[in-house]
């Protein structure tokens, strides 16, 4: 259960939600140029774009969930529990494990034009990372500046969607998603007008009467409308960007307690992340600290062999004013 977006000022900006019911290790991690990333079925990359991004570490591998590389092409993995579909490996094309399509396309891929030249050829397989990681549903949106696509592997082979509103949450896929939109055009930042009939006289009796109807619960359909209308009306300055961002995602944040799973178990929104990929700063905050921490991708060297890692600061940090 995630959310993820996109967003442009003077600099372009990507980042998501992950709504899990637990933490799994995950840590801020840049894979330098240099980093030998290894494929199951495709020569290795000796040599590719800087990556930096939210990932597990699983037997030295960095097992992405979001990411963006030094060109600022961005791209992120959403559960898509039911849907998603993989083949088996077919010869003569691209077979690569779902596990292994961020890094795949982050490692050579500068835009997402690039990605849809290499995307006719791709074979995504089910192959898991080991037999403790079963391989996940999932569909993933990538973007840049110019451009966002939605890609999914489903009965019918992958489809390569065009994303307009750079949103992208879990089920039902990304049509259904878009045509859900229609249900909510009277929707409007602006106060609304009385079409209730022109023998009453009715005016608004509060600020932000032209959402009534913007859908609140915390299903991914309605998380999907709620991101959308959010980030297409946001106004901000350039200064304001990251915190606009953390604002907007806020709308589809996930309190502990809210949404409970047949074990028990409660789904929360762990991570919140924002990344400037036009500079390359990999932005978040944790469910436990709501103090944004931030990595630089480029004050590190580009050109090692060996991956960074950076632990997601989870305890709260208070800024106290009144201490000496």
């Amino acid at each position: 259960m995630c959310t993820a977006i996109t967003f442009s000022g003077k600099d372009f900006y990507f980042g998501r939600t992950l709504d899990l019911e637990r933490i799994y290790g995950e840590e801020i991690v840049i894979s330098p140029r240099n980093f030998p990333i290894r494929f199951l079925q495709r020569p290795s990359f000796e040599h590719h774009y800087a990556i930096i991004g939210v990932a597990h570490i699983e037997d030295g591998y960095p097992l992405y969930y979001d990411a963006a590389n030094e060109a600022s092409l961005c791209m992120a993995g959403l559960n898509f529990s039911g849907f998603a579909q993989y083949g088996e490996s077919v010869k003569d094309k691209d077979n690569v494990a779902c596990f292994e399509f961020i890094p795949w396309v982050l490692g050579q891929c500068s835009s997402v034009e690039d990605v849809r030249k290499l995307l006719p050829q791709l074979q995504l397989t089910g192959i898991p990372f080991n037999e403790n990681l079963p391989t996940a549903q999932l569909h993933w949106i990538i973007a840049d500046r110019k451009d966002c696509i939605t890609v999914e592997s489903v009965a019918n082979g992958i489809c390569v969607h065009d994303n307009p509103v750079g949103v992208l949450t879990n089920n039902p896929p990304f049509v259904e998603q878009m045509f859900q939109l229609r249900n909510y055009m009277q929707l409007s930042p602006n106060p609304p007008e009385n079409r209730f009939s022109p023998d009453i006289d009715l005016t608004p009796y509060s600020h932000g009467m032209g959402a009534i109807g913007l859908p609140g619960d915390l299903s991914s359909q309605s998380r999907f409308v709620r991101a959308a209308f959010t980030k297409l009306n946001s106004l901000c300055t350039e200064q304001e960007c990251v915190s606009q961002f953390f604002h907007i995602l806020d709308t589809v944040s996930q309190t502990r307690g809210c949404s409970r799973q047949e074990d028990g178990n409660c789904i929360m929104t762990q991570y919140t992340s924002c990344c400037n990929a036009s500079k390359g700063v990999y932005y978040y905050t944790t469910y436990g600290n709501r103090r944004i921490s931030a990595v630089e991708l480029h004050r590190e060297n580009p050109e090692g062999n060996q991956l960074l890692r950076f632990p997601l600061v989870m305890g709260e940090d208070i800024r106290f004013l009144n201490r000496k």
